[in-house]
């Protein structure tokens, strides 16, 4: 078996020309949103506590770092959902650690103590206040007002004894000169991470790099840099929130958020299943990634969100194809015996790292090799005249073959032969 060339020299990768893109510190953590913003989806149904302990399994099967596990403040619901799965964490003993959102209200960080001092469980508290001009007009508020705020959330969560990310809603439209003073008062008040917020879905990547260094060089003129880290949360509202993540990641944001197929507030979050593959990808995380199908799938029941057929990675259609150039390329690597060939040749992710492999299907598009591939891998006859006689149901179809049409025209073909 001919031995496989190194991935240098098969894939040329345009992202490190001129200078490799990575983040300074080589761990991008990862926070799942999905049983918090992902639940304030218009569309989603919010599941039961049990279904939520098993996709907090799930997530610590993937090796995400946090997740947030929900806002306690909103009501008894939610409040006896936090308190199940800090216990999950502790029963189990599941290296995921849990994090809560709420207001910038002591009437919702109260409640986050109080499960804390139930569970012995450590809860991140991820305090929120709105800090662009835009929202400020609308609330009537003036920075003052937000400033009193956060200087009393964040001192009233250190005393309890918490842990506290500051979060400033729509971060990347806010100006710099406010920012100064909220994230400066947000980090003397004792905060140990601040989180930066496209909440609306209004950014660019260039955008975003700005923001973060922006944030990274006031972190250093305050002398914190090495111990108040930045953490990332993004909207889809533009598509573009992928990429603002992973340019978040490359400005030096240590710890990025998504949820489970994207599912959150209007259009959605950042899906988390194509940050760990871009991530892994990248270079950044080397996660076992065999429960992500399982993670999605559960997630999309229990939100009664279904898995568009072509959603990257996790879709059906994600590594089908019965395109005759497409299907030849992926079967003469097959054939050669060397799967990471096949599996790269015609797909920008490996099918394997999610338990899948490339399909190769027969429809309009198709050649011969397409046809040949699948009678061959079922042990079907594939003489010339069953090839043709497939082929040309194919042809005349304006979809991909089922199985059951292919197996009538394979009998069709040689009823009555040898």
């Amino acid at each position: 078996m001919a031995k496989t060339p190194s991935e240098e020299r098969l894939i040329y990768d345009w992202a490190t020309a001129g200078g490799t893109q990575e983040p300074e510190r080589r761990t991008v953590m990862l926070d799942d949103e999905t049983l918090r913003d992902g639940l304030q989806s218009p569309s989603v149904t919010d599941p039961p506590t049990d279904i939520k302990v098993r996709i907090l399994h799930l997530m610590d099967s993937l090796g995400i770092e946090t997740a947030d596990v929900g806002l306690p403040g909103a009501g008894p619901r939610q409040r006896d959902a936090v308190e199940q799965l800090c216990r999950e964490i502790a029963d189990c003993n599941l290296r995921i650690k849990a994090n809560c959102a709420a207001r910038t209200m002591i009437v919702d960080i109260q409640p986050i103590a109080d499960v804390v001092q139930k569970t012995g469980v450590p809860i991140e508290a991820c305090v929120f206040i709105g800090s662009s001009p835009i929202r400020q007009y609308a609330e009537e508020w003036d920075l003052e007002h937000i400033l009193r705020h956060t200087r009393e959330a964040v001192g009233f969560a250190v005393r309890e004894g918490l842990e506290v990310m500051y979060v400033t809603e729509d971060t990347i439209r806010a100006a710099p000169e406010d920012l100064r003073v909220l994230l400066t008062a947000g980090v003397e008040a004792g905060a140990r991470r601040l989180c930066l917020c496209d909440t609306v879905g209004a950014a660019v990547p260039h955008g975003v790099r700005n923001l973060v260094t922006w944030v990274r060089q006031l972190l250093e003129e305050l002398g914190v840099a090495d111990e108040v880290g930045i953490d990332w949360h993004g909207h889809r509202d533009r598509g573009l929130d992928v990429a603002n993540t992973l340019a978040a990641a490359e400005a030096g944001a240590t710890r990025v958020h998504g949820t489970a197929l994207g599912v959150g507030e209007r259009v959605g979050n950042t899906p988390m299943e194509q940050l760990l593959v871009n991530l892994k990808l990248l270079g950044w995380r080397n996660d076992d990634l065999s429960a992500l199908p399982e993670y999605v799938e559960t997630v999309s029941q229990a939100v009664s969100v279904p898995i568009p057929m072509n959603t990257p990675i996790v879709g059906r259609d994600a590594f089908r194809t019965a395109t005759g150039v497409h299907a030849a390329a992926v079967i003469k690597a097959q054939r050669r015996g060397q799967a990471w060939l096949a599996d790269r040749v015609y797909s920008g992710v490996p099918a394997s790292w999610v338990g899948r492999e490339q399909e190769i299907e027969i429809g309009h598009m198709s050649g011969g090799s397409n046809v040949l591939f699948f009678l061959r891998s079922r042990g079907l006859p594939h003489g010339p005249e069953v090839v043709e006689a497939v082929m040309e149901l194919a042809k005349k179809s304006e979809r991909l073959l089922t199985e059951e049409e292919i197996l009538e025209a394979v009998r069709a073909a040689t009823d009555g032969t040898d």
